[in-house]
């Protein structure tokens, strides 16, 4: 290589150099125990920002203090030492987001439990995100169907709702959450089932069922098992809203079920107290409300300019004795729009679902029914209401008015009518046509024992004779399609004394 040639490699060496200077911010770990980590030296660390372990560990900031940063390591802490290095990556907790997530089992950080091989990502979705503002949403006004009778008619959920399911263990929350779900198809309707501190071996029954009832080819599981840490159990609702508003920047609908958020204030309240924040009643820390208030704030109908989709949620929560009036409980009950009260009581008796009709309440109310279904529960309510209180008093008199009695009897086929099995879902067209048949008198020659038969065979009536009055009653109500409906009823009532 001559000189000439030579000098102008290099001077086309020097004009293309650049210096890049990679600047990254190392802390030391101090010390490390029970899931939660304290590092010196990371002084321009921010909130919620992912820390790197030296072992390819994750972490989140969550205590920001004045010498220390308090990290929650997102994984297996054991094997974090004091002494290894710990990197600031820059980003705030996020998951990869794709539509490849639907049908899949995934841990709070998005990554596959289900062993289907790794999951195709568009984009990485923050876990918190500020809730959308007053301007951008629109009145919750379209029903979200549940195919459950006695939520439908008399409390009923809208899409954008936050409804609370509440109650003892064991009275069927999650059996109610999961019909829901089961009800979505072929409602263009995505779902995201977060089950925070539930058995393993519950949600993989879950999931089976799910998948028999052809269910998870729309639902995403977001799981944080009881044996995994708790601050995979403290970010999974928040994983869980982030994939639903996915799906919701696109416009679509989204049921989103946590399951249940008591074993998510307890996790948060041990996260805490090994952060040496103060506690206050009952231990819990003083952000307690906002733990849930800015998740479930996050659940809304936005407008048409907004895209028009809408994040629906139902939140559980676990009382210890039918107490409502708990810490937790109170909490949620005030951020929700109305509660679905599920009691031991009537689930022993074997009304179930075991839903209290007279505790339970929709702040939405009839604006998310159809117009069939409004004019046929609205007298069922003022029904169920008279026989409760009559059957208290009834018990101390055995001579009772022949109205009384009449009101008792009423009251008794009612609720027989709205026990309904699980994984039975029902059209709205359904449930209209068997509780106008009750309101109007038409079971009054039936025996109690008889209305669950009465039932199961009018349906197949309906669906074999009457297909399109059930169409009808879909998209809505008019003097001929009562009058057709009337119609039909006393022809099944004739076959069926018959």
């Amino acid at each position: 290589m001559n000189t000439e040639t030579l000098v102008q490699k290099l001077s086309k060496e020097i004009a293309d150099f650049s210096a890049k200077v990679d600047v990254t911010e190392y802390g030391i770990v101090q010390s490390i125990g029970d899931g939660i980590a304290r590092i010196s030296g990371l002084s321009g660390c921010q909130a919620s920002e992912m820390i790197e372990f030296q072992n390819g560990t994750m972490g989140v900031a969550l205590n920001l203090e004045e010498d220390t940063v308090g990290i929650i390591v997102l994984g297996d802490y054991l094997s974090v030492k004091e002494g290894d290095q710990a990197k600031r990556t820059g980003r705030i907790l996020s998951i990869p987001v794709g539509s490849d997530i639907i049908g899949r089992v995934v841990d709070p950080l998005a990554r596959p439990v289900d062993g289907k091989g790794d999951i195709t990502t568009d984009i990485d979705q923050l876990i918190e995100r500020v809730a959308p503002g007053v301007m951008t949403r629109e009145p919750v006004s379209v029903p979200m169907r549940t195919g459950i009778k006695v939520i439908d008619a008399l409390v009923p959920v809208g899409r954008g709702q936050r409804e609370l399911i509440i109650g003892d263990r064991q009275t069927g929350k999650t059996a109610v959450a999961i019909d829901a779900i089961i009800n979505q198809k072929g409602q263009n309707m995505k779902c995201v089932y977060v089950a925070i501190g539930q058995k393993k071996s519950k949600v993989m029954q879950i999931v089976k069922k799910l998948e028999s009832a052809g269910a998870m080819e729309y639902t995403t599981v977001v799981l944080a098992g009881a044996s995994d840490p708790s601050s995979m159990q403290y970010i999974a609702p928040y994983a869980g809203v982030a994939i639903a508003e996915y799906f919701l920047d696109r416009g679509e609908d989204v049921l989103v079920v946590y399951d249940d958020l008591t074993k998510h204030a307890a996790a948060y309240r041990e996260i805490s107290l090994l952060l040496r924040r103060p506690p206050g009643r009952e231990a819990y820390p003083g952000d307690v409300f906002y733990l849930h208030s800015r998740l479930l704030e996050r659940a809304c109908r936005l407008n048409a300019d907004h895209g028009g989709g809408s994040i629906t949620a139902l939140p559980v929560i676990e009382t210890q004795g039918g107490d409502i009036s708990a810490y937790i409980p109170t909490n949620v009950i005030s951020i929700t729009d109305g509660q679905i009260f599920l009691e031991a009581g009537l689930f022993n008796k074997g009304i179930r679902p075991a839903i209290n009709v007279g505790n339970s309440v929709s702040r939405v109310g009839g604006s998310a029914q159809t117009k069939a279904m409004k004019k046929a529960a609205g007298p069922m309510k003022l029904a169920l209401a008279q026989y409760r209180e009559l059957e208290s008093f009834s018990q101390f008199d055995s001579d009772l008015d022949p109205e009384t009695k009449r009101v008792l009897e009423h009251g008794a086929k009612s609720v027989e009518l709205l026990k309904q099995k699980q994984y039975q879902p029902l059209t709205t067209s359904e449930q209209v046509a068997s509780i106008y048949a009750i309101n109007n008198g038409k079971l009054d020659q039936i025996k109690k024992s008889d209305v669950s038969r009465w039932e199961s065979d009018f349906y197949r009536f309906l669906n074999a004779s009457k297909s399109s009055l059930l169409n009808d009653l879909e998209s809505g109500w008019s003097d001929e399609t009562k009058a057709a409906l009337d119609a039909a009823i006393d022809e099944f009532n004739d076959t069926f004394a018959a």
